[in-house]
């Protein structure tokens, strides 16, 4: 198989050996540069996604994504929202909880019992009983482990639910809507909102609020994936009805999260653009070492975009060789990240099940990083390319003979 002139000689620049220990030597530092920049990206970027999704089915898990205020919810459903996966009755309110021991303000949610089972995050994280259980207890609760801990209850326990908004005068002067319930199960998402929720099947809290059981509830959207809310925000408010989302709650921790991904991203793909940049003094360097074979290839006949050509391609070489064992090394480390840190004896439980790291690797990233790398390596090869294509043969040959 036939190559280019200039592909065959930039190939040769770029696999320098001893022969050549100079030009072997920059071109492997730029080599190595480049791969470990990229490969702490890569490590970086999967760990942060593992975090951000991690947060996100935590807290959104408990945070309602998207609300829909006194609708039907066979109307909403019939919208057929492309991002919605479900829809169910909904009610909240703000609230006490009381035990012997402890008192608490909560955030009470009024929820059906099938459709938190089917479609809950909370679910899943069931330590004892199950959201079933509401439909069997008369005013039952479902609570964290976190809220029973500082209550100082268990399973089948009687706490005191209050509501101030829905007071009532008595001779004692006005008292909140209170109620005894029987703790019904404990859940545990790991997150800091567990204690901050209690659930209650929709009729006991709407009982609980003293509004008619006929009354027009909310309707609870649960999305494929919470951050696709605009969309479906941007419908429901075309039709008329009146919503609120998760960012209105939490909008602020995940631009947190966000503008922090960003950062880590900028300074590590500093570090690429650092190591990639190197192949300019490496390249300006070859072209001083090799003006004489430019000379000579130029009075041979080859042609001055010839001549660009081949440290371009030099550049390019370079960059593609440390992008090709970066990715692979990055690719390698996050698959093996939590066995090569027990290996080393570093012991992170930040993972919703405790051990180790959480990951989230997404091929479309890796891919991007690694293509800007090379495009990186690419601008990097153009100015020595530029300085080789100005080497005047006559003035080396003449200064070489």
């Amino acid at each position: 198989m036939t190559y280019p002139l200039s592909a065959f000689i930039a190939l040769r620049y770029s696999t320098a050996g001893k022969h050549n220990s100079f030009v072997a030597f920059i071109n492997r530092f730029s080599v190595a540069g480049i791969a470990l920049g990229l490969m702490a990206l890569i490590v970086v970027l999967s760990v942060m996604n593992g975090f951000e999704a991690q947060l996100r089915n935590r807290i959104l898990g408990i945070v309602p994504q998207v609300v829909v205020h006194d609708a039907n919810p066979a109307q909403v459903a019939d919208l057929n929202l492309n991002e919605v996966r479900a829809v169910s009755r909904f009610r909240e309110a703000e609230g006490l909880v009381q035990s012997r021991l402890a008192l608490r303000g909560v955030q009470l949610q009024g929820v059906e019992p099938q459709a938190m089972t089917e479609h809950s995050i909370v679910s899943n994280y069931m330590l004892d009983g199950d959201f079933n259980q509401l439909n069997n207890i008369k005013f039952g609760a479902i609570i964290s482990r976190s809220l029973a801990m500082d209550l100082e209850v268990r399973v089948g326990d009687k706490i005191r639910v209050m509501v101030a908004g829905a007071s009532v005068y008595t001779p004692f002067g006005r008292m909140p809507s209170q109620r005894l319930v029987t703790v019904a199960g404990l859940f545990n998402l790991g997150s800091q909102l567990d204690d901050k929720v209690i659930y209650l099947r929709l009729d006991d809290l709407t009982r609980l609020l003293r509004k008619p059981a006929d009354s027009a509830a909310d309707v609870r959207l649960f999305l494929h994936n919470a951050f696709n809310y605009q969309g479906v925000v941007d419908t429901l408010d075309s039709k008329g009805y009146s919503t609120s989302d998760w960012r209105s709650r939490q909008g602020p921790l995940f631009d947190a999260v966000k503008m922090e991904k960003n950062m880590m991203f900028l300074m590590l793909l500093l570090i690429i653009a650092v190591a990639a940049f190197n192949i300019v003094s490496a390249l300006v360097m070859v072209v001083s070492e090799k003006s004489g074979d430019i000379a000579i290839l130029r009075s041979q006949g080859m042609t001055v975009a010839s001549v660009r050509s081949i440290f371009m391609l030099n550049g390019i070489f370079n960059g593609l060789k440390g992008a090709v064992i970066g990715a692979v090394l990055g690719i390698v480390a996050v698959l093996y990240i939590n066995d090569i840190l027990e290996l080393l004896g570093i012991h992170l439980g930040l993972s919703a099940d405790g051990n180790g790291l959480p990951i989230d690797m997404q091929w479309q990233q890796v891919i991007w990083v690694t293509a800007f790398s090379l495009l990186l390596c690419l601008l990097a090869s153009w100015y020595p390319a530029q300085r080789a294509m100005k080497v005047q043969p006559a003035t080396v040959l003449q200064q070489e003979s």
